[in-house]
């Protein structure tokens, strides 16, 4: 994906009204379907998810707040941040003294909307800026509308397998239940699909990925209830699209066991790319890691964002909106995260033929005939370095780290060395 075809889907994805349910969501994995094959799943309200049950199904068609004075003060068809999300239908009139207990504003920020949801209590309201509503009148009466269904249904999520040589697999999660709040969340569905199309070009794969699109939360513990005790034991290296759009650093966020594959190579990619960045650890305020690294899955699952949730004002409020994102930014992140694929790709225990001193390169064609003043010392010295470090007993990570090297600089030394028959793949 192009920075034109981002900016594209940002703005078809941006309108809809999405929700825990819904076909907020069907519409949006339609939209991404266009990208990358999905492979649609329902599961009825009511069903038992692990420790959950799937909540009724919430559609939503129309929802106003008209002042005493005739005036719309809240209508979702402006923003679809204006209805509590979940909210339950009603319509009729009501006191300001009535509507307190709906009615959400952010003090803190008088001009933005909150974004409030209410999915497991039967509840509705709206959510205005703090500055239009200190403004409203005391008397009078309220006109309400919301013109929704909350019933039995489905909870709906999407995912897609793009097979490799093996069956082990990588997962890239994201979430799609969001209404329009740009880099919380159309950010980590644009990044994965972006990611989807540059792994389904590769001519080759080691590993299998999955990409899963789903509701935050509940979606992936429908997803786990389904998949999970396959993942405990296919899985290599996951990650939590989330945030990916703004215009901050890199930021990483560790699994909880904090020293897995997915957390190596993240930190590995980070530390050699030479951009802004930082590490944070795994704590439980944040994403869907907190399902994946529960106590019986404890899952390799990190997560690569950029600024991280709740640590940005526009956090779930309106002022999170396509402004508050760049293709660029999103162009960016989803490079970091191939990159973190290639290296995880490139991960593997190296075992030199030749052990006991240095192999003889040059009737192997890895050696230059002279020694030209336009050799590349720093490719032979790196052929010679992972030569010599080819013991069987640590990986090409580490191999590179040892010299202070991006994995990714190996690529071609060990396509050489492989095709040369100077090094074999250590067995397991």
């Amino acid at each position: 994906m192009n920075q034109d075809q981002i900016n594209s889907y940002l703005q078809r994805l941006w309108p809809i009204c999405r929700s825990l349910t819904g076909n907020g969501v069907r519409e949006t994995l339609h939209i991404l379907n266009e990208i990358l094959p999905l492979t649609i799943h329902e599961i009825p309200s009511g069903t038992a998810v692990l420790d959950w049950t799937i909540p009724d199904e919430w559609n939503i068609r129309k929802a106003q707040l008209v002042n005493p004075n005739g005036e719309v003060i809240a209508d979702m068809a402006i923003n679809n941040l204006h209805v509590v999300n979940y909210s339950e239908p009603v319509q009729g009139e009501f006191t300001y003294e009535q509507l307190q207990g709906h009615i959400y504003t952010l003090e803190e920020q008088p001009e933005v909307i909150p974004y409030i949801t209410s999915y497991y209590r039967r509840h509705w309201g709206f959510c205005l800026s703090h500055h239009v509503w200190s403004q409203q009148p005391r008397e009078g009466m309220y006109r309400v509308l919301i013109d929704s269904d909350l019933a039995p249904g489905h909870l709906t999520y999407g995912e897609c397998v793009l097979p490799g040589e093996s069956d082990e697999e990588i997962l890239i999660s994201t979430y799609v239940c969001h209404p329009s709040m740009a880099n919380n969340e159309l950010s980590g569905p644009i990044v994965t699909a972006g990611l989807y199309t540059r792994l389904a070009a590769l001519q080759n794969r080691r590993f299998t990925y999955r990409f899963l699109f789903a509701p935050e939360t509940i979606g992936v513990i429908a997803f786990l209830a389904k998949e999970g005790m396959r993942l405990k034991e296919k899985m290599v290296a996951g990650y939590v699209a989330t945030t990916c759009g703004d215009r901050g650093p890199l930021t990483y966020k560790l699994s909880k066991r904090g020293d897995t594959l997915a957390d190596r190579a993240a930190m590995h990619v980070l530390h050699f790319s030479e951009k802004q960045h930082r590490v944070i650890p795994f704590t439980v305020g944040g994403s869907d890691e907190r399902q994946y690294c529960s106590p019986g899955y404890n899952l390799p699952v990190g997560s690569i964002m950029r600024t991280p949730y709740q640590q940005y004002k526009e956090y779930h409020t309106s002022a999170d909106d396509l402004s508050f994102v760049d293709a660029a930014s999103l162009e960016d992140t989803i490079q970091t995260y191939f990159e973190v694929m290639q290296a995880i790709e490139m991960n593997q225990t190296y075992w030199c033929v030749v052990q006991y001193g240095e192999p003889q390169m040059g009737r192997r064609g890895l050696y230059p005939a002279s020694n030209a003043p336009n050799v590349d010392r720093h490719y032979i010295h790196r052929l010679m370095h992972f030569l010599s470090f080819s013991d069987g007993s640590m990986d090409l990570l580490e191999i590179a780290a040892r010299r202070n090297e991006s994995i990714l600089l190996y690529q071609p030394i060990v396509e050489a060395c492989l095709k040369a028959g100077v090094v074999q793949i250590a067995k397991s």
